[in-house]
């Protein structure tokens, strides 16, 4: 599978047509961005890791019964994926209290919720990505009622799945963030990537950041976290 035309690049990768007019390959960047792209990097060998772990994650979940986009791996930086039109609507969900959520209702960090807190932002850079309700997204066209039905009953799947996944592996599942697409048949199929990106992991015994973060606050050893996941993960022997 080539890549063909070039469609699309955002913070974190590239998409590119193929042969196929149903399907994409992806190419992820050794960039890193963080507070809406107002602070930037590039780290080189980043790319490669979030690409290895978001196609293993995603044929783990494939084969747990999550519908996703993912098609195969291609190399340390590509995959193929199927081709969707993106529900302009991230998905984040809190385990943990940590970050924006602190900040913005002043509660404290680090208190362990008694069940998943599923957010609704508006995918919009420009705006900020600000937070919506249910109500927002139906009233202004961004979802169907049936579509936000099946992205919450996905996403508590996947959070139940990962959390589990990742607790074998000694790290806690602390949030992350999720986005769907319609492919051509219309299904609704989870997207983007799920990486240190896009998720927050802790060690379990240390409670060390393992992912963004340690770039957001200037903890160092940005890729050495990364590498950390990628090593529990291709070593766990988990089915994948």
């Amino acid at each position: 599978m080539e890549k063909r035309d070039f469609v699309y690049e955002g913070k974190a990768k590239k998409v590119w047509t193929t042969s196929d007019p149903n399907l994409y390959v992806v190419e992820y960047k050794n960039s890193l961005t963080a507070f809406n792209a107002l602070k930037k990097d590039t780290v080189e060998g980043k790319g490669r890791l979030n690409n290895l772990i978001s196609a293993s994650l995603f044929r783990y979940l494939s084969g747990m019964g999550v519908p996703t986009h993912f098609v195969e791996l291609l190399d340390d930086l590509h995959q193929v994926v199927k081709k969707v039109a993106i529900v302009p609507i991230e998905v984040v969900v809190r385990n943990i209290t940590t970050g924006t959520l602190c900040k913005r209702l002043g509660v404290e960090e680090g208190k362990t919720l008694p069940r998943p807190l599923v957010e609704l932002y508006l995918k919009d850079d420009e705006l900020g990505d600000p937070i919506i309700t249910e109500d927002h997204a139906l009233l202004f066209g961004w979802s169907t009622q049936e579509q936000l039905l099946r992205i919450k009953e996905i996403t508590l799947k996947v959070n139940s799945l990962l959390s589990e996944y990742f607790l074998r592996l000694g790290i806690i599942l602390v949030d992350f963030k999720l986005e769907f697409g319609i492919d051509s048949s219309g299904n609704l199929l989870l997207a983007d990537e799920i990486s240190p990106d896009t998720c927050r992991f802790w060690d379990r015994d240390t409670r060390n950041r393992l992912d963004k973060d340690r770039f957001r606050k200037d903890l160092g050893d940005v890729l050495g976290a990364y590498q950390e996941i990628w090593k529990r993960i291709s070593s766990s022997g988990e089915k994948q």
